[in-house]
């Protein structure tokens, strides 16, 4: 058995040994850094240099998932509009010129489907993406700004492997703010490349593995539900999320993402095919149910969004357009549905 698996007690975090769940699945920190757990998070996430309004700040709050970068004064009070796919982990341990130390090893068992060597060819600098079986399909951890990469796509692991080092390359890091980005994502599309061709002229050098194409959950969150209940799943930890807006889309075919996890499918598979179908998003854009409707639409609308005090843009990464009860889809927003629903 492993002795670097999660183990928490109530009052800190002490050994790192096995904790088989329930429903089959392992899940555990990818370095030593174990403070996600302790009275003192600052201590496992990075935290980013801030200036807002001439001051300066370091806030270890920025290096979690969601909405936690760059503030903005609105209407609604000073809200954060910049949204944070993954969580920046701190090192533990570095050499006597700063450079950081920690090994970096996958959260379950899986298999390396990219291996992305090359730091200039992504935000992300040299990153690895493992794949996962889980039974609700396949989801995929995402381990940015390595120092360097150990394994080769296709590889084998479990949390035994070592996929790199904990670095900073990638943009806006360096030796003090290194970190490790993890992330763990849904692929959107087996036809990423052909929608990146149609809206960039840059070379997309990571196919489907490309960070547009995976939208990541709340993995912190995921890591502290799971310890509460071993048995959690990934479709009912993703149930729980609160639905922030809901678009209506024409039913037009298949739709791949539904195929790759039928959890998201709220129809009963008795009713003859919709006519559309209503997607449920939480808001960062991460799709929770597609739900089957009698209702005829020619193309996508909003039926329905979080009723905001201020821009819907800011609270959506851009996707959303109005205010209040009110809401479009901009045209980043409809580029995003082209990918969710594979109409493009």
């Amino acid at each position: 058995m492993s002795c670097r698996r999660l183990f928490v007690s109530v009052l800190a975090v002490s050994s790192f040994c096995v904790l088989q769940a329930a429903s089959g699945w392992d899940l555990t920190l990818p370095t030593d850094n174990r403070a996600i757990f302790s009275d003192d998070p600052a201590q496992f996430y990075m935290y980013t240099d801030r200036n807002f309004e001439g001051v300066t700040s370091k806030p270890w709050t920025a290096g979690q998932y969601g909405f936690v970068r760059d503030q903005k004064r609105t209407e609604a009070g000073i809200i954060l509009t910049k949204f944070h796919e993954g969580m920046d982990i701190r090192p533990t341990k570095r050499d006597e010129k700063g450079v950081p130390l920690d090994l970096v090893y996958p959260i379950t068992e899986g298999v390396v489907v990219h291996v992305a060597a090359q730091a200039s060819q992504s935000s992300y600098g040299k990153y690895v993406v493992v794949r996962h079986n889980f039974p609700e399909g396949p989801f995929y951890s995402l381990y940015g700004h390595l120092m360097d990469t150990r394994v080769k796509t296709g590889a084998k692991v479990s949390p035994e492997t070592i996929l790199g080092r904990l670095g900073y390359t990638g943009e806006g890091i360096d030796r003090v703010r290194a970190h490790l980005h993890l992330e763990l994502n849904l692929l959107l599309s087996d036809r990423f490349d052909a929608w990146h061709k149609a809206r960039f002229q840059t070379p997309n050098y990571h196919g489907v593995f490309n960070g547009l194409n995976l939208v990541g959950i709340d993995i912190a969150r995921l890591y502290k539900d799971r310890l509460k209940d071993p048995s959690l799943t990934l479709a009912s930890f993703l149930s729980k999320e609160k639905v922030h807006h809901k678009v209506r889309v024409p039913a037009k075919g298949k739709l791949p993402l539904v195929a790759r996890y039928p959890f998201l499918n709220k129809g009963d598979g008795a009713s003859p095919g919709p006519a559309s179908w209503e997607i449920h998003f939480n808001q960062s854009g991460v799709p929770l149910a597609f739900v089957p409707s009698s209702v005829r639409t020619n193309s996508p609308v909003v039926t329905w969004v979080e009723p905001s005090k201020t821009y819907h843009s800011y609270l959506t990464r851009g996707r959303l357009t109005g205010s209040g009860s009110t809401a479009g889809l901009s045209s980043s927003g409809l580029s995003y549905l082209s990918l969710v629903t594979g109409q493009f």
